[in-house]
Parts: C-alpha cells; sequence; structure tokens
C-alpha cells in the first residue's frame, strides 16, 4: 500500500478478539481510522466469517473481505495456558482490547477485565454481547437476525399484508459495531484527562432498542403498538415508493414547502387546497385517498420523467437502484466509495470505500484483509520482542 498521512487514532493499539460481525466491523472502522489492530483468531478455523460463501476469492469469503481490512492476523489457541500468557503479555503493550464472547467466557480464560486491568491501568477493555453483560438473557446467543426479531425490528419492517421481513443487511451488527467504535474513540479521549481506561459494555439489543428511534418513541408517547407500513413512514405522507410506468420511484415529501413543490411538479395543483392534505397531519390521516391517487399519477410515465420532473421543482426523489448501479454511479466514485486493494491471495479486490473524510488526519486502507496467522511471527516480534527460536517453538507446541 502506498505512504499515507497518520490517521486520528495512529499509534493505538488494538487488540481485537471478536469474530463474526458487529466486533470485527468495530475493528476495521478503527483500524481505517489509524489504529493497529491485531485480530486474534482460533488456530486452523479463524473468524467464522471466513467460510461465508460463495462467492470466495483467493481462498476468502466475499463476507470476510468487507469487514477485516487493517488488521493483522494472529492465531492463539486460548485453549492453551501458554496461550492466554501470551494474551496477557500482548494486553500490556495494548491500548484497547475488543471481546464479544458470552458473558464470563474471558474470565473464566483469566482474561477479565478486572485481570487485566492490573496488568494495564490504562487498557480500554471493550465488550460487546448479543443481549447484555447481565440480566435473564445475558447468556443468549445473538446473531443479528436473532436479535432484529427479539428486539422488534422484524415486526416493523415489510409489507402490512406480509410477513415480518428483515433489514437487508445485518444492520444491527452494524450499528452496534459503530456505536462501539464511537465509543472507544471517546474512551481513548477520556484516557487523556483522567490517565486511565474504562470498561465499555454495550448488545446487539441495546443498539437496536436505541434504533428505534421516532417508532419507538411512536409507541412510547402514543401508546400503540406500531406495525408494518412497507416502504411507507408512518408519520410522514407521501414518503415512499411509487410504480411508475417502468419502475418504482421514491420521493420524501417531508413539509409543506416541498408538499406545494411536489402538487405542482406532478400535475396534481388541486390537491395544495384540498381540506383533506391540507397538511401532513391530514395526509396522515387520509393517507390511502392520497395514495390511491398519486399511486395512478406515477404509472403514467417513466421514472426517467418522472425523476426529472421532480429534481427540477426540488422535491427528494430517487429511482430504486440495484447494487451494481449504485458501485457504478458517479457520485459513489466521486467520494472514493469504491476502492481496489491489492490481496496477497485474491489479487485485487474491490471493496466499499471509507465513508468518513478526514482534511487533517485522514482514515485510510493500509492493509488487505489477512491470511489466518499471517502476521504470527511479525507481531509477535514486534509486541513482545520474541527470538524466531521461541516462536517456532510456539508453532510446533501449536500454540499459534
Amino acid at each position: 500500500m502506498s505512504e499515507v498521512r497518520p490517521g486520528p487514532l495512529s499509534g493505538v493499539r488494538v487488540l481485537d478478539l471478536t469474530r463474526v460481525v458487529a466486533g470485527p466491523y468495530c475493528s476495521m472502522f478503527l483500524g481505517d481510522l489509524g489504529a493497529e489492530v491485531v485480530k486474534v483468531e482460533q488456530p486452523g478455523a479463524g473468524d467464522d466469517t471466513r467460510g461465508w460463501g460463495p462467492p470466495f476469492a483467493g481462498g476468502e469469503s466475499a463476507y470476510y473481505l468487507c469487514i477485516n481490512r487493517n488488521k493483522q492476523s494472529l492465531t492463539l489457541d486460548l485453549k492453551s495456558k501458554r496461550a492466554v500468557e501470551l494474551l496477557r503479555d500482548l494486553v500490556k503493550a495494548a491500548d484497547v482490547i475488543i471481546e464479544n464472547f458470552r458473558p464470563g467466557t474471558m474470565e473464566r480464560l483469566g482474561l477479565g477485565e478486572k485481570e487485566l486491568r492490573e496488568l494495564n491501568p490504562r487498557l480500554i477493555y471493550a465488550s460487546l454481547t448479543g443481549f447484555g453483560a447481565d440480566g435473564p438473557m445475558s447468556d443468549w446467543p445473538g446473531y443479528d437476525l436473532i436479535v432484529q426479531a427479539w428486539g422488534g425490528l422484524m415486526s416493523i419492517t415489510g409489507t402490512p399484508e406480509g410477513e415480518p421481513v428483515k433489514v437487508g443487511v445485518a444492520i444491527i451488527d452494524l450499528v452496534a459495531g459503530l456505536m462501539l467504535g464511537k465509543a472507544v474513540a471517546a474512551a481513548l479521549f477520556a484516557r487523556e484527562k483522567i490517565g486511565v481506561g474504562q470498561r465499555i459494555d454495550t448488545s446487539l439489543l441495546e443498539a437496536e432498542v436505541a434504533s428505534l428511534i421516532n417508532v419507538g418513541s411512536n409507541y412510547l408517547v402514543g401508546g400503540k403498538v406500531p406495525t408494518r407500513w412497507g416502504n411507507a413512514h408512518p408519520n410522514i405522507v407521501p414518503y415512499q415508493n411509487f410504480q411508475t410506468a417502468d419502475g418504482y420511484l421514491v420521493i420524501g415529501v417531508a413539509s409543506e414547502v416541498i408538499w406545494k413543490r411536489f402538487c405542482e411538479a406532478v400535475g396534481q395543483r388541486d390537491l395544495i387546497n384540498d381540506p383533506r392534505f391540507a397538511d401532513n397531519s391530514k395526509r396522515v390521516e387520509n393517507r390511502s385517498e392520497l395514495i390511491a391517487i398519486l399511486s395512478k399519477t406515477f404509472l403514467q410515465r417513466r421514472n426517467d420523467a418522472w425523476f426529472k420532473l421532480l429534481t427540477d421543482a426540488e422535491v427528494p426523489c430517487a429511482p430504486v437502484q440495484t447494487i451494481d448501479q449504485v458501485f457504478q454511479a458517479p457520485q459513489v466514485l466521486q467520494r472514493d466509495m469504491l476502492i481496489e486493494v491489492d490481496h496477497p491471495t485474491a489479487g485485487k479486490v474491490r471493496m466499499a470505500g471509507i465513508p468518513v473524510k478526514f482534511s487533517v488526519t485522514p482514515a485510510s486502507v493500509r492493509m488487505p484483509p489477512p491470511l489466518l496467522g499471517e502476521h504470527n511471527d511479525a507481531i509477535l516480534r514486534t509486541w513482545l520482542g520474541m527470538s524466531a527460536a521461541s516462536i517456532d517453538e510456539l508453532k510446533r507446541e501449536k500454540v499459534i
């Protein structure tokens, strides 16, 4: 990779004991920001997502590749007492440790927050679970799909007449990972003021409950259990997709000013003065009548014709694009959201770019997703000062 300026977290060392999606997405976020991330994996197996395919490239799954760049891979068999000792030594040189084992696992290994705090008082100890570190459900396994169902998100996703539907990506994993990454950065900032590290504890469930935002608030304030609205909005009308002569277009009429511009653009000026649709609350109340009118209107033209009319009128709208169209879009390319990374076995791998830009300390992609155990020697040598002979002995003993 080419030389780049140091990122905002340059010099921060992260031990990443997580696997699957939420934890690795968090550590990738920290790595993009410049942190040195060591991904600790089980010898011979590694992160579960390495096998989540097809598709595969160079023996690695596309799933694994998309959430593990800017990391080094170290294999440690934590069932081995020697491996646990090595990890404790690594903690002394680390700034952050992130783990997503079930509650109690780290303590049973002798790697709990209390034990590691004695080794390194400045350590940020970040823990991510499915349902929380305590409580009656703390031991439940927490894959994204399971939490989407239990935490209510699936009950509000899908069409009113259809079955509950999960979001098309593991959205709660991603939200939890980003929340934890933000919290780690905040804890590092706090450490500079108070001189010591602290424990950070979150879960997929807590991330989901926090993400219910207006739908959760609608229930808490109004007392009515929310239901599925498909692509419509429970509080704003019209704010949904419409079928056109050749596709689908979504519109977002989120203010009265936009409502007037919208009515004029679609040739329905009479709707402006119709008392049934006088303001948003009236439009919500008379949703079915308005949507019936607009549905007939949108069938009269093609997507591109409506898109031009509405954008010219400054009405928020967009065609429903496929993923290939997104990655070919000039705006996506202009914002460097499609990048290529050189991988040791897969060659050039295309992936999504970094979504946040820094003017002075830029985030960067410096390393491809690592092969399993690719950096064993380098990490043990640079972090712990181990000799080649000592490392070879660990390999013979299958500690790494």
